[in-house]
């Protein structure tokens, strides 16, 4: 695991900080003073890729809707196959699915 390289006192004030959040409203504004706008919109367009990769869309289409370079979505399918399974358990969680179209 990654992760374990970074393991220290920040990063546990930073997950703490982040489970400690209550609802939507608190992750907005909490990520809002945490990181760039860019930063947010690049946490959330991996997990979409991540979505849309488990739903079989291809690469074409993931890039075409989402904006995501093949780089990105190719690491974002090697953590679906080789990371700690925590893309899908957290899309699991919340019961993720296709936007429906207004």
């Amino acid at each position: 695991m990654q992760i374990e390289k970074l393991r220290g006192k920040e990063l546990d004030q930073l997950f703490e900080s982040v489970l400690s959040l209550k609802n939507l409203d608190e992750c907005y504004r909490f990520f809002d003073d945490l990181c760039t706008v860019n930063e947010i919109q690049s946490l959330a367009q991996r997990l979409e890729v991540a979505r849309m990769l488990r739903e079989g869309f291809t690469y074409h289409k993931i890039e075409t809707e989402t904006g995501a370079s093949t780089a990105t979505i190719s690491r974002v399918k090697r953590c679906l196959n080789y990371g700690n399974d925590a893309y899908t358990m957290a899309l699991e969680r919340i019961g993720a699915q296709e936007p429906k179209e207004s």
